[in-house]
């Protein structure tokens, strides 16, 4: 799984997400944020599942697609980058939401 540095707390990692732009799918800003955060293009293989929380007075809702690495690109952000397990992931990434998008990932990908 990648995994890349949090903005506000490079100590922390999270999968990539950001801002949808306007004319923008969620799943174009899935792809477009993983280029600019991750330096990593790919194509979205499914919708893995949606997290809200609140930041500062907001209520924020982010979708998560499973992509499959096509090549990496040049990137426009300086986060770190890591390529984990399944298991690693679920280790780094602090909350419970993201612990469930890796298994679901796992789940999935399993299946096939």
């Amino acid at each position: 799984m990648l995994l890349v540095s949090a903005k506000k707390d490079p100590r922390q990692w999270i999968f990539p997400k950001g801002h949808v732009e306007p004319g923008e799918s969620a799943a174009e800003a899935a792809l477009r944020e993983m280029r600019e955060e991750a330096g990593v293009d790919g194509k979205i293989i499914k919708s893995i599942g949606v997290s809200t929380y609140e930041s500062g007075r907001d209520r924020v809702k982010v979708s998560y697609f499973l992509v499959r690495y096509r090549r990496a690109v040049l990137r426009t952000e300086s986060r770190k980058r890591r390529w984990q397990s399944f298991s690693e992931a679920r280790e780094l990434v602090a909350f419970d939401d993201a612990r469930d998008l890796v298994d679901k990932a796992e789940r999935f990908l399993r299946k096939k």
